[in-house]
């Protein structure tokens, strides 16, 4: 039994890939900030133990142990307004986390093979006019969530002179029952309204969780894997696309489609808004040649699929 550490494991990937991991047979241990509370540390076959980037100290005989580490740890870039305070709290989530990462392979002895990070498209920034699908070879956004990727991955990136495989996941929008983006659509369909955002033209490069867990491992088990790839699925749609499917899989034909002012979430999201409003359209050739299959190639069979799961609980 090969054992995979993540970090981040407590989020919303981190949950749906350390099921599909034990269900392939890894062991799975979770770094975690603060440990489970009158809980044994290992729950449900899931090993429990405690770092804090900001001291920079980790527990580390579960380095030691693990045979893989996927690195998912940082600031939710949409939970909390972005104040000065806040930005840096997302960059430093990232590159500290990293950096620890980095300090604990290189002073410890280890057995880890390979690393797989989280990034994110963000990297891209908007589309360009005439339209052409950012690519993993194309440079940095000069955005905050563009230099924010740029840091992210360089501050993994030294584990490669550690003699370790890297791979680097730059991840789309996901779509799970279980939060994050899809939850947001629901919310208004519980009025039958689809709420599409500013004109809905935005285009929105997005991944089913199922497919995001299922390149993780991917990664893990892939040897000639190295490298940035895009994690998002083949067909990229608008908002307004996304929205009015969605609406159709929950509600049939009883809802009413509404715009929601650029204006608006403005004023609601800040400097957030940038991200709901930005149109990025992004390539995953670059996964695709290396043979991966996507279970949920196009929105509609994303969407029937979780609507379907969301039913049936």
């Amino acid at each position: 039994m090969q054992t995979v550490l993540i970090t981040g494991g407590t989020g919303l990937v981190g949950k749906a890939l350390t099921k599909q991991l034990q269900a392939r047979g890894y062991e799975v241990m979770v770094l975690t900030r603060k440990l489970p509370t009158n809980d044994p540390l290992i729950k449900n076959g899931i090993s429990y133990a405690e770092w804090d980037i900001h001291k920079q100290t980790i527990d580390i005989a579960v380095v030691q142990k693990a045979d893989y580490i996927i690195h998912l740890a940082g600031a939710g870039v949409v939970d909390k307004k972005w104040t000065d305070a806040y930005k840096k709290e997302i960059q430093d989530s990232r590159t500290k986390s990293s950096e620890l990462i980095i300090d604990t392979l290189k002073n410890n002895s280890n057995k880890v093979k390979a690393i797989v990070s989280a990034s994110a498209i963000g990297w891209y920034g908007p589309d360009k006019v005439p339209v052409k699908a950012f690519v993993e070879t194309d440079a940095p956004d000069n955005s905050f969530l563009g230099e924010t990727c740029r840091l992210w991955e360089e501050s993994i990136d030294p584990v490669q002179q550690l003699g370790k495989r890297l791979v680097k996941l730059r991840t789309g929008i996901v779509l799970s029952n279980d939060g994050g983006a899809l939850a947001e659509f629901k919310k208004p369909l519980k009025f039958c309204v689809a709420s599409i955002l500013g004109t809905g033209k935005q285009v929105v490069s997005w991944i089913h969780i199922d497919d995001l867990c299922k390149l993780y491992i991917d990664a893990i088990e892939n040897n000639n894997l190295h490298g940035s790839y895009n994690a998002v699925a083949p067909i990229p749609v608008t908002n307004k696309e996304l929205t009015v499917t969605l609406a159709k899989e929950v509600r049939g034909n009883f809802f009413i489609s509404a715009h929601v002012p650029e204006f608006i979430l403005k004023i609601m999201l800040g400097d957030r808004s940038i991200e709901v409003l930005k149109s990025a359209t992004v390539s995953c050739e670059k996964i695709k040649q290396t043979g991966f299959a996507f279970l949920y190639p196009s929105i509609e069979m994303a969407l029937k699929q979780l609507v379907n799961k969301d039913n049936k609980k």
